[in-house]
């Protein structure tokens, strides 16, 4: 007489082993966050703050609208000038506690003297010069725990745009704080790491895109983003 032997009817075995959670409020080392994000590929921005998990919730018109706009006037900044590491919600490692994905950055490539290095696999290494924040209010954590984090680890120029308050928040460090940056009297934010990127926050939030990116070629055509330009060229 020949007895089978039994068979594995377990939903665990048909299906694999289950995932570990990564939720908002998990407290995870940097490492065991990729492990966990690489296995919910349906979730599309979790960050690590502080040792924290965030995992971003839907995008709403509010987030929308002006990550876009402020698309616009970056790219057709950086379309004109070569040497910088553009990136928009990509991966960036800053320390051990701290892996975030930022609205929109730009570098300057270390290969020109710069802080980032592109990476051929994996975040990219380094801190952009220059990152921005599309914020609901300035109750968020962009303008609290990942301000200090943008802070410590030499992020030059942080710009949080404030959706329900309609502001621009420009912030530049200096001697390892951030401190506010105000408009000159014309109204233009100038930035100083990347120089010849001119915008201004009434237009902005006024939907004044066309007037928005005819600025940036002002910038453009200046002396300052000439001189930038043939500073990263002998870099």
């Amino acid at each position: 007489m020949v007895i089978s032997a039994p068979v594995q009817s377990s939903i665990e075995s048909k299906k694999g082993p289950s995932r570990p959670p990564l939720n908002s409020g998990d407290h995870l080392s940097r490492a065991e966050f990729r492990r966990r994000y690489a296995l919910y590929p349906e979730i599309k921005k979790a960050e690590l703050i502080e040792g924290v998990v965030i995992v971003g919730s839907p995008v709403h018109r509010q987030h929308g609208r002006p990550h876009f706009q402020f698309v616009s006037i970056l790219g057709t900044y950086t379309a004109h000038t070569p040497g910088l590491i553009a990136g928009d919600n990509e991966s960036v490692v800053f320390d051990e506690d701290n892996e975030f994905q930022p609205d929109l950055f730009v570098g300057i490539d270390s290969i020109r003297g710069g802080q980032l290095t592109d990476t051929e696999k994996g975040p990219l290494a380094g801190v952009p010069e220059f990152i921005v924040e599309i914020a609901a209010s300035s109750a968020s954590y962009d303008l609290h725990s990942k301000f200090n984090v943008y802070r410590r680890n030499g992020v030059r120029e942080y710009l949080v745009l404030l959706a329900y308050e309609r502001e621009m928040r420009f912030f530049r460090l200096e001697d390892g704080q951030f401190r506010a940056v105000e408009p000159d009297g014309e109204g233009v934010l100038r930035s100083r790491v990347l120089p010849g990127l001119w915008f201004r926050s009434d237009w902005f939030w006024e939907g004044k895109m066309s007037e928005s990116l005819q600025l940036v070629q002002e910038g453009l055509a200046s002396a300052e983003h000439q001189e930038f330009l043939e500073g990263l060229a002998t870099s």
